[in-house]
């Protein structure tokens, strides 16, 4: 008998065990997940494609994301509105919890840095432009994965954790949780639901059999821009990345994951390939920067929202993992691309040259020219034709299910935390969501 289940040992699952070990320690504790522990986690993405026999050890197992680069964006801005349902300063101050605890783990090891720059911000809004600001901490792969192996080992002294487990049922009778695996059946008098992205299905499913009913699907689908490395230097002279917004009456569009000397590779989520950008600090830096513009669409539920994400980067993929590129100024002049290699910018993913007109939304690609005339604004400079454009990047979300302050759900002792929450979409605030519900639970 568990006092407390937690099912996902991402991020959000991580922090939540971690401080219930430390505010009550008699209780009884036990984290299941899917994947494997953090040494056992490895995949040859980078390389061929997922080498991986089971669930992919990129995003399944301890840690989950957390150890995939590790950047923390301490921000309201941005990331979830974790702050809207706990209260911004509330929600602040544990994201400097959530740093304090990565720091005592090895974290000061690279320097915080901030993105705020309100000369910035004010000439950005000139441009019909707003300028996101955060504090980061980004640990990178090597650091992520170190700090959080030593947090699991002092962990697994106090708490109980059932690796490469599939749950098969959850239910409750008699005021006690069941939940069955194919490690066996363990009860529980709480259960926590902590899964994450990556065990979205599994959450719908189970979530529907309990009888909870989930609510609109947030899709966000982008460009993955690809740039010389001093294109943006007008702006980022006093930071070292930015996060710009673009609204209009017909769409809101955001840049994501902004890396400076950074490269381009695949992502590989819910059967799809996208073109995703990884930090300079990952492999060899390039001489490029790259980040996505995304636009968020909302769709009656998760079903409806998967189907789109298939259709249109399962239809550019065409079942081969297929990722198509045009160069900026051949889209402006209606002509595919041959080539994208240049004598200013050398790709740094392989990709299909080709026509993004006849591969994407026109949504996306009216939204990046749009928001590329103000940025030109901006800067005080055109952009460069010969500027990579990727087909396509992607970002998941969980559908809402109701929850009250406390994350609880409308079925008593059953809890949703981090990003299957649909209140958080980032590290921070997913480990912020965690240590939060910690504080709330009593016996």
């Amino acid at each position: 008998m568990y006092d407390v289940t937690i099912i996902g040992a991402g991020v959000s699952g991580v922090f939540l065990a971690y401080t219930l070990a430390k505010e009550h320690p008699e209780w009884n504790i036990h984290v299941i997940d899917k994947g494997k522990p953090l040494v056992e986690r490895t995949c040859g993405l980078q390389q061929e494609g997922c080498t991986c026999e089971g669930p992919c050890d990129r995003y399944v197992g301890f840690a989950g994301l957390g150890k995939s680069e590790g950047k923390f964006n301490y921000t309201n801005d941005f990331g979830g509105q974790l702050g809207r349902k706990i209260g911004e300063k509330e929600t602040l101050a544990l994201m400097e919890e959530v740093d304090e605890l990565l720091c005592s783990y090895g974290g000061n090891l690279v320097e915080r840095y901030s993105t705020k720059n309100e000369k910035l911000s004010a000439k950005a809004a000139q441009h019909s432009l707003r300028v996101f600001s955060t504090e980061v901490r980004h640990l990178g792969t090597q650091l992520a994965r170190g700090i959080f192996q030593r947090m699991y080992e002092e962990m697994s002294e106090k708490i109980t954790f059932t690796f490469e487990a599939d749950v098969t049922a959850v239910t409750k009778e008699e005021g006690l949780f069941s939940i069955d695996t194919n490690h066996g059946r363990f009860e529980s008098r709480k259960v926590v639901l902590a899964t994450g992205m990556s065990g979205s299905d599994w959450l719908k499913s189970k979530t529907a059999e309990l009888g909870l009913k989930a609510g609109e699907t947030r899709l966000d689908l982008g460009i993955r821009v690809e740039m010389r490395g001093n294109q943006l230097d007008a702006i980022l002279q006093e930071t070292f990345e930015t996060k710009l917004h673009y609204i209009t009456e017909r769409f809101s569009a955001t840049t994501y994951c902004m890396n400076p000397r950074g490269r381009i590779v695949r992502k590989y989520q819910h059967g799809l390939v996208m073109a995703d950008g990884q930090n300079q600090n990952e492999e060899e830096p390039s001489q490029n920067l790259n980040f996505t513009l995304f636009v968020p669409r909302y769709y009656k539920d998760q079903a409806e929202a998967m189907a789109e994400a298939h259709r249109v980067i399962g239809g550019i993929n065409q079942g081969k993992g297929r990722i198509v590129a045009q160069k900026l100024g051949d889209l402006l002049e209606g002509n595919p691309s041959d080539r994208l290699s240049s004598e200013v910018i050398h790709p740094s993913l392989e990709a299909e040259a080709g026509d993004l007109q006849k591969e994407v939304p026109p949504l996306y690609i009216e939204a990046l020219l749009e928001f590329f005339e103000a940025l030109e604004g901006l800067l005080g400079e055109k952009i460069d034709r010969d500027t990579i454009l990727y087909g396509l990047d992607s970002k998941f979300y969980e559908a809402k299910i109701f929850t009250d302050k406390h994350f609880e759900t409308e079925l008593s002792g059953l809890y949703l935390i981090g990003d299957c929450s649909g209140e958080t979409h980032s590290l921070s605030q997913a480990a912020a969501s965690g240590i939060y519900l910690a504080r709330c639970m009593k016996a």
